[in-house]
């Protein structure tokens, strides 16, 4: 919602001036190539030569407020207001100021000395809709007028409260009656990047590109663009047209340009650019919720989210996924049950339903349900867009380990490269697991073999204990047990070693296993102190030798 008004003739001597010096550009030239900048230089120059005029900080007012300057268009609206006579319109603009800097209380209170006007409406329309005020928003809606100003107004509501599809009415119905208003292209654009349709919103942008190809907003647009559908490489480039341009736009959406550039770099400076953004774009506060999420801050994250009240799809998800994080952090059902209600809202709603959202949506709630089943379809039916996502093979993987499909389950975890996720406790057992169900329980006890001695490699060497036991790897059921009990000296432990070495010794008997493994199996044995033990390799030898086999 920029400032309605329309341009007044320069002053005398600046037209004096540039009769006088044909090669200075005027403040109209600056005006007309939204070159705010420069026709501020102009205007300091007039000041500093005793030139300035009554319309000069007016101007100057104009020309911050449009560079997204909007503390100094303040500071000056609010020196102003102790002229003798001040502008007709100086405290409505004072409001807009009031508005774009978050100051509502005092966009408010400005407001009530400003007379009736369609520019005091719209404002009051968008400050109800910052402050909740739904009642007091639909009566300023009611005032709004089937004018551009006020349709444009709406629009940005819609879009502000992501109703794209009728935002994107609204802007077409304006431009089929003023096609010259080219930057309504550039409001659909960003609407069919709302709706993921990045192709459309690329061709739309083109439209206004080819009339102003250094537009900072239009060019951010189309890296967005650029970002999702190829990467954050192709989206920094078409960024670095822009730095490399120094485009007289920039400083307006250097704010956003800043943020962006995070995204497209992964996260990369964060923790520097994020946090003073968090209430000036809205998307800040999710980026820096994402980055402490991916670093495994889960507090942090939960801190940034906790306040925020989800209105969109994406909002719900991660407010989501961090309530899942923090719910088993902290070992807290009710996290993971306000998880579960934003799950299945986004996966239930009619608009997200058959989307891949929607879906991951589904599988997730079913997933915390323990509806195993119900998780396979909702994954199967998206498999094919996530082939290569280590985050969702993770997952899949361990559905189907589950579901009792080891084959695959083994499958799926080998394809994840992701260090975090193959470092992790949950990743190596469900590994083990499959390793041994599959019939490979070597490469379950190597698993082990690498890991340090820990709390973690601990409760691996239950898991490969009990699961090689159950399967009948009684070798190496018998070499986690021997270990169990040295670590923890138990009757428990004792019994299962026991068990494991009689039952590797009746594979041997049975030829299954090699007769090279009965050392191995007597020297498990003798590491334990109990009278059992003499007597089991007794009865070993002496089958041993009625066999002839050396030990």
């Amino acid at each position: 919602m920029l400032l309605s008004r329309t341009k007044p003739a320069v002053g005398p001597s600046l037209s004096e001036a540039s009769t006088s010096n044909k090669s200075l550009p005027s403040l109209e030239h600056f005006l007309s190539i939204r070159d705010y900048t420069g026709a501020i230089s102009v205007l300091e120059f007039e000041q500093s030569t005793g030139r300035n005029t009554d319309m000069t900080d007016r101007w100057l007012g104009y020309c911050a407020f449009h560079l997204g300057d909007y503390k100094r268009a303040m500071t000056i609206y609010e020196r102003m207001a102790h002229n003798v006579y001040p502008p007709d319109d100086l405290f409505v603009n004072m409001a807009c100021c009031y508005f774009f800097l978050g100051l509502y209380p005092q966009a408010e209170k400005v407001l009530q000395k400003v007379p009736e006007s369609p520019l005091k409406t719209r404002l009051q329309f968008h400050l109800c809709h910052k402050i909740g005020d739904e009642d007091k928003l639909m009566e300023f809606h009611n005032k709004l007028q089937n004018v551009p100003e006020d349709m444009l107004s709406l629009a940005a509501l819609h879009y502000l409260r992501s109703h794209n599809k009728e935002a994107i009415d609204i802007y077409k119905r304006l431009l089929l009656d003023k096609r010259e208003f080219l930057a309504l292209n550039v409001y659909v654009a960003l609407c069919y990047y709302k709706l993921d349709y990045y192709d459309v919103s690329q061709e739309v942008l083109g439209l206004y590109l080819q009339k102003f190809p250094d537009s900072a907003i239009a060019i951010n647009l189309r890296a967005c663009n650029y970002f999702k559908l190829e990467n954050g490489k192709a989206a920094e480039a078409e960024m670095k047209n822009l730095l490399d341009q120094s485009s007289p736009s920039f400083s307006f959406a250097q704010d956003i340009i800043k943020h962006n550039l995070v995204a497209f770099r992964g996260g990369v400076g964060a923790l520097q650019v994020l946090p003073p953004l968090v209430d000036v774009i809205p998307e800040a506060r999710l980026n820096l919720v994402i980055f402490h999420f991916k670093n495994g801050e889960y507090m942090e994250a939960y801190e940034l989210i906790k306040s925020l009240e989800p209105a969109v799809a994406h909002e719900y998800v991660l407010k989501g996924i961090v309530n899942v994080a923090v719910g088993q952090e902290t070992n807290s059902r009710e996290h993971v049950k306000v998880a579960e209600q934003f799950f299945l809202l986004v996966g239930n709603s009619e608009s997200e339903c058959d989307t891949i959202p929607g879906r991951q949506c589904m599988a997730s709630y079913c997933f915390l349900q323990k509806q195993f089943d119900q998780v396979h379809v909702y994954l199967s039916s998206i498999k094919s867009y996530f082939l290569n996502d280590d985050a969702f093979n993770f997952n899949y993987a361990q559905v189907k380990s589950a579901l009792g499909n080891f084959k695959e389950a083994e499958e799926a975890f080998l394809s994840i490269q992701n260090e975090k996720i193959t470092n992790d406790l949950i990743f190596i057992s469900h590994l083990a697991r499959a390793y041994i169900m599959n019939g490979k329980p070597q490469s379950a006890w190597d698993l082990y073999v690498k890991m340090e001695t820990s709390d973690e490699s601990f409760i691996l060497l239950q898991l490969i204990a009990n699961d090689c036991y159950r399967l009948g790897h009684f070798y190496y059921a018998a070499k986690a047990f021997d270990l169990l009990d040295r670590l923890d000296p138990s009757a428990e432990y004792w019994e299962g070693k026991r068990g494991a070495c009689v039952g590797a010794w009746q594979l041997i008997m049975a030829g299954k296993l090699s007769n090279d493994l009965l050392p191995s199996i007597i020297q498990l044995l003798r590491t334990s102190t109990n009278s059992q033990v003499e007597i089991i390799i007794k009865v070993i030898k002496r089958w041993a030798k009625d066999q002839r086999i050396n030990i």
